[in-house]
């Protein structure tokens, strides 16, 4: 089961944000609250895995820090092309914790540009996810350190509370319930607009608190009671790989 979980979130083909789905964050950056998702891209490159020995945010120059967004991800399970409401949830094949890095400086700019937030979003370890361990992991009160969560776990994604601290300092709390379009519209809205595959993952949304993180802090995050990841945050060095 934890290989056929991991060859879930290996399958991904792409990674889709949603953005301002939580109104105090959106009104703390001073933007309208949406009528409908403002959805945006992320590639799977981007991925940044829990557990790995040497995982860590890196900032790239001339950034001095980024912005912690703490989401919930939904992983899904099988291709999903407009999917009914009713249905949505059917195509989830568990979560995941995952945080939405963000060059915010890079975002104000490309925002009163009127241009694409791809650098602010998109570049390596900008998405820290945690790992998916199994879709039928037992479920533990005391929380899965590292892992994804089954879908079973969590038998309500509008009911939990999602937390995100920096060096310890609680920076990012507030729960799922607050998010203003919930999962099952967020599967079908977007699968009305792109085809879901197998394994792609969607970014919910963050609560208000987001703010900086800088090279050398640490960044604690987690699902209260249920998983929970960290990652260090440290400079990016252009070293060329093939």
């Amino acid at each position: 089961m934890a290989a056929a979980a991991q060859r879930l979130l290996a399958a991904s083909t792409k990674i889709v944000g949603v953005g301002r789905n939580y109104v105090a964050h959106a009104k703390e950056l001073g933007n309208p609250v949406p009528k409908e998702p403002v959805l945006f891209l992320k590639p799977t490159s981007s991925f940044l895995h829990a557990g790995v020995a040497t995982a860590a945010v890196e900032v790239p120059e001339p950034l001095e820090s980024l912005h912690h967004e703490v989401e919930l991800a939904v992983v899904i399970s099988r291709r999903a092309r407009d999917v009914p409401e009713a249905s949505a949830m059917d195509f989830v094949g568990g979560y995941a914790l995952a945080l939405d890095m963000t060059a915010r400086d890079l975002q104000s700019v490309a925002k009163s540009a009127g241009l694409p937030w791809t650098l602010a979003k998109a570049q390596d370890t900008f998405t820290p996810i945690s790992a998916v361990v199994s879709l039928c992991f037992p479920y533990s009160k005391s929380g899965v350190v590292g892992g994804s969560v089954p879908k079973s776990a969590i038998p309500n994604p509008d009911d939990l509370e999602l937390w995100l601290k920096v060096d310890d300092e609680l920076k990012q709390k507030g729960p799922t319930s607050d998010m203003i379009f919930k999962v099952p519209f967020l599967i079908s809205y977007i699968s009305s607009i792109m085809t879901l595959m197998e394994g792609d993952v969607i970014l919910t949304g963050t609560p208000e608190g987001v703010g900086p993180v800088r090279i050398g802090q640490k960044i604690k995050a987690g699902i209260t009671g249920i998983i929970e990841a960290e990652f260090d945050v440290q400079r990016r060095s252009r070293t060329f790989s093939a």
